[in-house]
């Protein structure tokens, strides 16, 4: 009779659900660490603890699992900003300046909430995914135009003799944050909130002195 203890059992398949978000999971890690063209197939299945051809059956291939990480960025990016400009719009005709800092205040968090979404983006903007040109047409631009459209629509002109340039400072508020939430200096946030505020309140002509008006009132 042998002494060696007997095999262990195999490990359950996962279920095909949970294999699925494993390789999404690991492929959103890898992308936004890494970008798209530095990331191979190979490198997101050891990631998820898979084969390959387990990868290719549930998301097909790198293509299609790079389409699928920047749909799901992109619906993340769309919920918080459709709640943040329904907020923005009750607000702002009362009280601009704390409607103009909630919507800064509502995009920061979610970025440091959500790295990899900045992460993403990041890595497009140095040329990574560049056969992946629509994404910017389909996912970026709509969310800027909605973005832009409201604050022109609801935020009354301020006091500054030159008309603001909506569109450029909403993206400014997105290249400075996303740059500063991959800089990973948390202690910072306070006072990059606090520039973020002011530099938004100064281009829209809200300015400083409503800004201290709104936090004495």
């Amino acid at each position: 009779m042998s002494d060696s203890p007997p095999d262990a059992p195999a490990p359950a398949p996962l279920p095909p659900d949970a294999s699925r978000e494993r390789i999404i999971a690991a492929a959103t890690s890898l992308f936004a660490d890494h970008g798209y063209d530095g990331t191979s197939t190979r490198r997101i299945a050891a990631e998820a603890g898979l084969n390959m051809a387990t990868v290719a059956y549930h998301v097909g291939g790198k293509p299609d699992l790079y389409r699928e990480v920047m749909l799901r960025a992109h619906l993340a990016e769309q919920k918080v900003l459709t709640d943040a400009l329904a907020a923005f719009r009750e607000l702002a005709p009362a009280d601009p300046v704390a409607a103009v800092t909630g919507l800064v205040d509502r995009y920061l968090d979610f970025c440091l909430d959500q790295p990899h979404i900045p992460a993403l983006w990041m890595r497009r903007w140095l040329s990574d995914a560049a056969e992946f040109a629509d994404l910017e047409a389909a996912y970026a631009r709509p969310l800027i135009e909605a973005v832009t459209d409201t604050v022109r629509e609801v935020v009354p002109a301020g006091p500054s003799a030159a008309p603001a340039d909506v569109e450029m400072t909403v993206w400014t508020v997105l290249w400075s944050t996303h740059g500063f939430c991959r800089s990973g200096i948390r202690a910072d946030v306070p006072r990059f909130r606090a520039h973020l505020r002011s530099l938004v309140l100064r281009d829209l002509g809200l300015g400083a002195r409503d800004a201290r008006d709104q936090e004495r009132g």
